[in-house]
């Protein structure tokens, strides 16, 4: 995955948890969620790869969610207004694989975001 224009930032505090997990899996959560960063964040804006004794987050400076918006984010094939305009060949699947994954875990995922204001996708490793 490229990030030209952008800077990745990766805070680690403390020491590593240890958590039962399918690597792949994993490795596929994180991979669609900087995805979709890197798609929202506009060129020289950073993302924040975020870790800690509870989960992870990435978080965005993109256009951001209105309220209605943010709860049918992780549905399947849904595309936000900000999104729907461009002709990006995404198909809308990206947050639903990531919601999926994360609840065969036993998981939750959220997001915190606003208009204007980019967003915060936190994967909680606790039910």
């Amino acid at each position: 995955m490229r990030a030209p224009e952008r800077t990745v930032s990766l805070s680690l505090p403390g020491a590593p948890v240890v958590v039962r997990a399918d690597d792949g899996k994993v490795r596929q959560v994180l991979t669609n969620l900087l995805d979709n960063a890197l798609t929202h964040t506009p060129s020289g804006s950073p993302l924040e790869v975020r870790l800690s004794d509870f989960g992870f987050e990435v978080a965005d400076h993109g256009p951001g969610l209105a309220a209605d918006q943010a709860a049918r984010v992780f549905e399947r094939f849904y595309r936000a207004d900000s999104a729907r305009g461009r002709d990006s060949g995404r198909t809308g699947l990206g947050l639903a694989i990531v919601a999926a994954l994360v609840a065969a875990h036993g998981w939750r995922v959220e997001v915190d975001t606003a208009p204007g204001e980019g967003a915060v996708f936190r994967v909680l490793l606790t039910p």
